[in-house]
């Protein structure tokens, strides 16, 4: 059996604090963590200092693949534009302060007529800062967004932007609400992924209809999971799969409990797989 490190998405178990997302994800077995730049903000703002949120870390043993996220940089423009990088500047050296080597860069909800070139243009602009704090952007679709809502778009702006260091994040409800569908996966050899999160989706609502709270347990749904973890085998994927839900009915239950059966759940998903067949 292949296995990937799991990570916890704390958007898993959002309603728990700082503090108590770390000490949960440490006691039920998650080997990283991936963090949120609000829950960072607000501990700052409680009189916290993210070196300690360091320290805290290290003494449980988690890793931090990467921290979520930078907004509102691709179509800016101005003095927006100059507020929007000044955020992203910001965000960056959180993640740096908690010893994240990448950061998700968000695409916008609603840009008319999305210009690839031009969304490529600012990603580049993104992995130029990133060498100042030591933070690498990965390039995010959002398969609910009006605009690079499909794996296809996030890959040509990661490729257009002609940068070494640029990558896409990988999701299988992204991959299944966008319509992008997952047969893309095995073709992304040449692309690198900085991170996949992972979880599932429930025959209803409809496909195109679901948001983020509709996200299950690997698993519990009705996606194409097994192939997909067969297709990362195929291209040389090595990196977390994270587990990140956005579903209230889990937020309202023992937060324990529920990272403990999203990290078996996610770990019998694995072991289900026969990735023989995959490996060239």
């Amino acid at each position: 059996m292949t296995t990937w490190p799991i990570c916890l998405n704390t958007s898993t178990i959002r309603p728990a604090g700082l503090l108590d997302k770390i000490s949960i994800a440490a006691e039920t077995g998650y080997s990283a963590i991936e963090l949120w730049n609000d829950d960072l903000t607000q501990f700052e703002q409680q009189g916290g200092s993210l070196s300690e949120i360091r320290q805290r870390l290290q003494d449980s043993g988690l890793k931090v693949p990467g921290v979520i996220a930078l907004f509102d940089w691709m179509q800016s423009e101005g003095t927006r534009k100059e507020a929007a990088f000044g955020e992203v500047r910001r965000r960056m050296k959180q993640a740096a302060a908690v010893g994240a080597a990448r950061i998700v860069a968000s695409p916008v909800p609603d840009w008319p007529n999305l210009d690839i070139g031009r969304a490529a243009a600012r990603y580049r602009q993104l992995l130029e800062l990133g060498k100042e704090s030591g933070v690498t952007p990965a390039m995010e679709f959002l398969g609910f967004f009006r605009n690079v809502y499909q794996l296809e778009q996030a890959v040509a702006i990661a490729q257009q932007a002609e940068h070494p260091d640029a990558c896409i994040v990988l999701d299988p409800f992204h991959l299944h609400r966008g319509g992008s569908g997952f047969g893309g996966v095995k073709l992304l050899k040449e692309v690198k992924i900085s991170i996949c999160h992972f979880n599932d989706s429930p025959a209803s609502p409809r496909q195109f209809e679901q948001v983020d709270g509709d996200r299950v347990y690997p698993g519990d749904g009705i996606l194409a999971l097994g192939q997909m973890l067969r297709d990362l085998v195929s291209i040389g994927y090595k990196g977390y799969l994270s587990v990140e839900l956005f579903n209230p009915t889990y937020w309202q239950q023992n937060l324990r409990e529920v990272a403990r059966i999203a990290r078996e759940k996610t770990e019998s998903v694995m072991a289900e797989v026969d990735v023989s067949s995959s490996i060239t």
